[in-house]
């Protein structure tokens, strides 16, 4: 019935799967940090562009 599952017997076929995940969950970290400290520098010239305009 689900036939599409597969869990393989020798566990150590996991090893791949965890490193590229690791990888790939380190990348998102690095990519989100890098997005956020744009963001915020963003963030910072439009206050400073715009504040003027507030006065």
């Amino acid at each position: 019935m689900m036939e599409f599952l597969y869990f393989p017997e020798d566990k150590s076929l996991y090893i791949p799967a965890i490193i590229s995940l690791t990888i790939f969950f380190i990348g998102a970290l690095v990519a989100m940090y890098f997005f956020k400290k744009a963001s915020k520098k963003e963030e910072a010239k439009w206050e400073q562009k715009y504040k003027n305009m507030k006065d």
